[in-house]
């Protein structure tokens, strides 16, 4: 099955909220990292999160279509599709330990480049002056709103395991759809999420076997506890599903697109929260969207008189 770039308007409208939405939601959980990175390893935080989202999403999925679905569905698929979103989230975390977030900021703003790269190897997309500019502003809206103060990005071994990891998590997000053409988004989404978490556990525990001790949570109290909610349920589960809804409707190139205006969303939480108003990141969301509707033919480039 080919993800087919064309939508309706209406659908289009439908497939940006949410794609907006899960971007949001997946900032939110941006601050709640910070304070549980340092209480596990990599390894046994990405398995953690993928488990609570998995365990999260099957019952919903179970409510929803009954066991049928569950039954019937391609295990072994789902696993292989899911280790390309566990792999994504792993590279993630050590290309920030080396690299810094800088770095992490830099290589994720070229998602929009692997999405809409992946259309067009893939599935035929037309190159357009549009889909050219809309994806130029994408990037252009993501580099400026990077923190450079935070000190300048590393382009050694922590850049290529950030660049690794966005093209995981894209081609794995982009399987999540065309290798289960039959299923819903919930079940697309739950399936691959427990895939990543066998995948996840599955390193964790031969790291066990070689005499890495399994993390202790005794010491958690509730901050720790809704902190990794939010990073595992609400970041990965419920901002995945959006993600996975979104790709369905108008393909992985566009919906990447959004994620260059996550600095935005992250703003608005930290000024909800009593934080400063940047203009630098309100500026760069607008280009941001600028591009979106561009690309996806929402605004004409030009108009052509008639006579």
């Amino acid at each position: 099955m080919a993800i087919t770039p064309q939508a309706t308007s209406g659908a289009a409208l439908t497939a940006n909220l949410l794609c907006m939405l899960s971007m949001l939601i997946w900032a939110a959980g941006l601050p709640a990292a910070d304070l549980i990175i340092p209480l596990l390893l990599p390894e046994q935080l990405n398995a953690l999160r993928m488990g609570l989202a998995a365990l999260f999403l099957l019952p919903i999925w179970l409510l929803i279509e009954g066991w049928r679905p569950l039954t019937q569905v391609n295990w072994p698929k789902g696993i292989a599709v899911g280790s390309l979103i566990g792999l994504g989230a792993w590279f993630l975390v050590l290309g920030q330990a080396r690299g810094g977030p800088v770095t992490v900021a830099v290589i994720s703003a070229t998602m929009p480049v692997v999405g809409m790269a992946l259309e067009v190897a893939l599935d035929g997309r037309r190159i357009t002056r549009a889909l050219v500019a809309g994806l130029l502003l994408a990037v252009a809206g993501g580099f400026l709103a990077l923190d450079f103060g935070a000190g300048g990005p590393s382009l050694g071994l922590g850049a290529l395991f950030c660049f690794a990891s966005v093209v995981s998590f894209t081609f794995g997000s982009r399987l999540t759809v065309t290798a289960f053409p039959n299923e819903s988004p919930i079940g697309r989404t739950a399936l691959t999420l427990t895939g990543a978490a066998i995948a996840t556990f599955a390193v964790v525990l031969a790291q066990t076997a070689y005499g890495v001790p399994l993390p202790s949570f005794a010491a958690w109290g509730w901050p720790e506890v809704g902190a990794i909610l939010l990073f595992s349920v609400g970041a990965v589960g419920i901002a995945q599903l959006l993600w996975i809804m979104a790709i369905g409707r108008i393909g992985i190139g566009p919906t990447t697109l959004h994620m260059n205006a996550t600095p935005f969303y992250v703003m608005l939480i930290l000024f909800a929260a009593g934080g400063s108003w940047n203009w630098l990141h309100a500026l760069a969301a607008a280009i941001v969207g600028l591009g979106v509707l561009i690309a996806q033919g929402m605004l004409p480039l030009s108009r052509r008189s008639t006579t």
